[in-house]
């Protein structure tokens, strides 16, 4: 995948409160307007029409930044190299390895290089989180039943 244009460090201040507001702003023109498909923005006195998508790409990542978060942009279709992937999952690259050998999460390669789909990286990410909570569940009634205290 190659690297996204752009300035990828955490927004000041500034540029977080500019965000949050703006994402409030552009929040409550989209329920203002649910049936719009589209707007029309001006910028430096050229008007441009964006589709809904956009529209709300923008308020999630605008949110982002309010929040003091740096964002990236990723197509659904791209292909992640293993430390990418395992950035993504906050695993070590060996650790994604291992994941991939046993069949856990599907890859392609590219001459000896492995690849990862972004879909296939999210799937595995939720169902990791399903499966977390699940357990969470358990033990959480579990201690319930014993009177720990919890």
């Amino acid at each position: 995948m190659q690297t996204p244009s752009g300035d990828n460090q955490l927004p000041d201040h500034e540029a977080a409160a500019l965000a949050r507001a703006s994402a409030t702003e552009l929040s409550r023109l989209l329920a203002q307007q649910p049936d719009s498909d589209r707007a029309r923005v001006q910028l430096d006195g050229t008007d441009l029409v964006l589709p809904r998508q956009a529209l709300a790409l923008l308020r999630d990542l605008l949110g982002e930044m309010a929040q003091g978060n740096a964002v990236t942009i990723v197509p659904t279709h791209a292909e992640l190299t293993t430390q990418e992937a395992a950035d993504i999952l906050n695993v070590s690259r060996p650790h994604l390895v291992k994941l991939l050998e046993r069949g856990e999460l599907p890859f392609s390669k590219v001459g000896t290089h492995r690849r990862i789909r972004y879909q296939d990286l999210l799937a595995y990410k939720a169902e990791r989180g399903r499966t977390s909570q699940e357990a969470l569940d358990a033990l959480t009634e579990q201690a319930q039943d014993l009177d720990m205290g919890y």
